[in-house]
């Protein structure tokens, strides 16, 4: 499905429609800047010239391998002539051409055009009025550029949250559940109360007493949790699984981890450490 953004320019929304990695302006919003009752007219007018038909064609041949070249040339031929005229869906039909589509509806319908050829339609309204477009497009990129990098920075925090969950889980299952239990709902109350401990020893609340403490928030403790936090819960997991395994009751595993907690957080907190961390040879070129 295709993500469709806003583009808004000099006071004009323009739509913008991502298919396949690619994005496609809206001609019929741009036309608008010029006839804002018949938009169709502009993008009709635009698509009699000659130059456009060989500027379309020109691009096709570049970035399209099913191009029917012998259609093109006909319709070439005719392009400029007193009697010529070409509308979208004629044109795509003819030769298989990908630049130019229609989209039906009533709202966020018309003309879309990949941003090679809509830009150059935008030079044809106003040269002027390119250069702003070009302009809010790049803020745009830029924008959902730092979205998907806050987007990956949050998956990153989720998979190292949850990267052992499967060693902690195991060892819950193996050293703390009576086989009478197995497979009943109740063995979710022991799971549960794993995490919590681990949530006193990092976060010193329950997830219980951080939703009372925070009833608006969504989500839950571990999703408001820091990088260095999630890195430390990671640690922790590990821990209680050994500390299990090895019979410490849940008290001696509760003190064992809070200490571990405390030190690896004033670790991860200390800038001197993390300016070591830095300096450490094949940083700069992971980098």
């Amino acid at each position: 499905m295709a993500k469709k953004s806003i583009l808004t320019v000099q006071n004009t929304n323009i739509s913008v429609l991502m298919e396949k990695q690619q994005d496609y302006f809206s001609l019929t919003d741009i036309a608008k800047r010029v006839n804002e009752d018949n938009p169709a007219s502009i993008v009709n007018n635009w698509l009699r010239l000659k130059d456009t038909i060989e500027f379309l064609g020109t691009w096709e041949i570049l970035h399209n391998p099913i191009f029917n070249l012998l259609e093109f040339e006909q319709v070439k031929n005719e392009a400029g002539t007193n009697r010529f005229s070409l509308s979208v869906g004629k044109w795509t039909e003819l030769t298989g051409a990908v630049g130019l589509k229609t989209k039906a509806g009533r709202h966020g319908g018309g003309t879309f055009a990949h941003k090679d050829i809509a830009l150059a339609f935008c030079y044809w309204v106003s040269p002027t009025f390119q250069l702003y477009l070009i302009k809010e497009f790049q803020r745009l990129k830029e924008q959902e550029a730092q979205q998907s990098k806050e987007a990956l920075e949050w998956n990153l925090k989720r998979t190292l949250a949850k990267i052992n969950y499967r060693i902690h889980t195991d060892a819950v299952k193996l050293h703390l559940i009576p086989p009478r239990l197995a497979g009943t709902k109740l063995k979710g109350i022991v799971y549960a109360s794993q995490a919590d401990l681990l949530n006193l020893a990092l976060f010193g609340i329950t997830a219980k007493q951080w939703r009372e403490a925070n009833p608006n928030s969504s989500g839950n403790i571990r999703d408001y949790a820091a990088t260095e936090q999630l890195l430390v819960l990671v640690n922790l997991e590990n821990l209680n699984a050994h500390f299990i395994k090895e019979g410490f009751q849940p008290e001696e595993r509760l003190e064992k981890l809070n200490e571990v907690a405390i030190y690896q957080m004033q670790l991860l907190s200390d800038p001197k450490i993390i300016q070591r961390l830095n300096q450490l040879p094949g940083k700069k070129d992971a980098e």
